[in-house]
């Protein structure tokens, strides 16, 4: 995902708690949210900015929006 906005590693050490996948249970839904949309292919399933303009400031990639828009709609 080059020339796109990245966000922390999920395995990172943070100060509190000790890493960002500490945040969330492991049997909350989520996580199948997380692998199932990482397996798409967004880009044949017609989802837009899927391969970034080499200009202007970087975008978050549709995946993480996509996972975003999820969790707002269907909360668990």
């Amino acid at each position: 995902m080059k020339r796109f906005i990245e966000g922390e590693e999920r395995s990172q050490v943070t100060l509190l708690p000790e890493c960002l996948d500490d945040y969330i249970a492991d049997d909350n839904p989520v996580r199948v949210v997380d692998v199932f949309v990482d397996e798409l292919n967004l880009q044949e399933l017609g989802f837009e900015g899927v391969r970034p303009a080499a200009t202007g400031r970087p975008s978050y990639h549709p995946a993480v929006l996509l996972k975003i828009c999820k969790r707002l709609v269907i909360p668990s």
